[in-house]
């Protein structure tokens, strides 16, 4: 099916035969399509993984399952867009451009972190305002600094950002995720080899430290290294010099060292599976960046900027969210941080059929609320205008069916039916009992027409009564 829509397939029989085919170089890897259920690995754990090695291919889970536990728990763990097996031509279709579009938009996103600087970080929090006063700090010096922060709260951007303000912004600035790197190619890939160090070793490399020589080096997941590599790196600090596999002498380096963990390195310590010695030597300048849970002030700002950016390159009309939505959003906990919002905002306004963003368009942070779900009144503003404050000139109202296509041919009546049911789905808070009633049809005769059409019934049918 995928192949009879324009795309070129690579096959794993399973999660492990996922996670090796993954190992390698992912430029030609767009989007991902992933069974939950599979023997051995289920798909749950590959995404886990995937995610603890920096993976960000986006991933269309599929299982027989239409249970909303089953779609939030996908999504929570990574996954961009969920199917219900047997899936249409149309709803896969569907999936699968929404997933190009956010690999597409990943790779801007990348170049844009590269640019980002200290002063253009926006916010309103106390405690967002005191990292960032930290990271100026650190950026007027050549300290070593620690960043600490959960996944998903941007890490590697104030790490960039420190770099950019320092002297050393025209020098290089390297990467090294320390989690995804397999552990017999750790001390390999930071400090090099020669030819023939090892079996395998065919071609001489510098390694990471070399790479940065005058720049600054981030080692993100700091806390994965293994206990021999600590051991080097702990010298390589100490002295400013690395040692290559198989060189009969060390090379020196002159790097800035910025390290960074998602867990608790004092509790590793403690624990034995970090060396005290390299900790105080990585922790002379630490940051700690807080979890969006702790600065939801933040939240419109964050959300304001992702609809601007996202309206840059993506083919849609959304403006604005509404008020009812911003407090939605505002009142969830992002167990993801920013990474998770960010997904959200790119998810709904690939789905959105109308000019803001509405609660509508967030069913899987409806499954999670707590306390009542904000409702859009009547009569409110449809545009909340804290986040867009010129809202578009005559927008199209919210239950206009479009009869004509653009080209001015009257549609099918399978596409009419399809928008009259994703309406009324919106229209009645997807209440499906009320939905059928209304459009005078059986449940029975709803289920089946949702299912022929590929409208998703997990991703709607939040609200469903019991």
């Amino acid at each position: 099916m995928v192949e009879k829509l324009g795309f070129a397939t690579v096959l794993a029989e399973d999660g492990e035969a996922a996670l090796r085919l993954t190992e390698g170089d992912l430029s030609d890897l767009r989007a991902i399509v992933l069974d939950l259920v599979m023997p051995g690995l289920d798909g749950m754990e590959v995404m886990r993984r995937w995610r603890r090695q920096g993976i960000r291919v986006p991933v269309i889970v599929q299982t027989a399952s239409s249970a909303v536990e089953t779609a939030v728990a996908a999504m929570r763990t990574g996954a961009f867009d969920f199917v219900v097996k047997p899936v249409s031509p149309e709803r896969l279709a569907e999936a699968l451009n929404g997933a190009l579009k956010v690999e597409a938009l990943e790779r801007k996103r990348v170049r844009r972190v590269r640019n980002i600087s200290l002063d253009s970080i926006e916010t309103k929090s106390p405690v967002m305002q005191k990292t960032l006063n930290l990271a100026r700090k650190a950026a007027a010096s050549d300290i070593p600094v620690l960043i600490e922060g959960e996944s998903g709260v941007g890490k590697e951007l104030i790490a960039r950002a420190i770099h950019r303000a320092g002297r050393r912004s025209r020098k290089p600035f390297v990467t090294v995720n320390c989690g995804a790197i397999p552990e017999n190619m750790v001390e390999s890939i930071l400090f090099g080899h020669e030819k023939g160090a090892f079996p395998g070793a065919t071609e001489r490399h510098v390694g990471k430290f070399v790479e940065a020589d005058g720049g600054t080096l981030f080692l993100d997941d700091i806390a994965d290294l293994p206990a021999n590599v600590q051991v080097k790196l702990l010298r390589s600090v100490q002295e400013g010099e690395v040692e290559p596999i198989g060189a009969k002498c060390p090379v020196k380096v002159d790097i800035r060292l910025i390290s960074a963990t998602n867990q608790d390195l004092m509790e590793e310590v403690l624990r034995g599976r970090f060396r005290e010695d390299l900790f105080y030597r990585l922790n002379v300048f630490p940051i700690h960046v807080p979890p969006l849970r702790e600065r939801k002030e933040d939240i419109p700002i964050i959300v304001r900027n992702l609809i601007e950016r996202f309206a840059e390159t993506l083919p849609s009309s959304v403006t604005g969210i509404t008020p009812a939505a911003l407090q939605l959003l505002s009142a969830y906990d992002w167990p993801g941080n920013v990474r998770e919002l960010e997904n959200a905002i790119f998810r709904a306004i690939v789905l959105s059929e109308r000019s803001v963003l509405s609660v509508h368009e967030f069913p899987q942070i409806q499954a999670q609320a707590e306390g009542p779900i904000p409702t859009e009144e009547p009569g409110t503003p449809e545009v909340d205008q804290a986040v867009n404050p010129q809202p578009p000139a005559s927008p199209r109202p919210q239950n206009f069916i479009a009869v004509l296509n653009e080209e001015g041919h009257v549609r099918t009546l399978q596409e009419l039916e399809h928008e009259l049911i994703r309406i009324a789905i919106d229209h009645y808070g997807a209440q499906m009992s009320e939905v059928a009633r209304r459009l005078g049809i059986g449940r029975s005769t709803l289920y089946r027409k949702l299912k022929e059409l590929g409208i998703n019934v997990a991703e709607r049918a939040v609200g469903e009564d019991a």
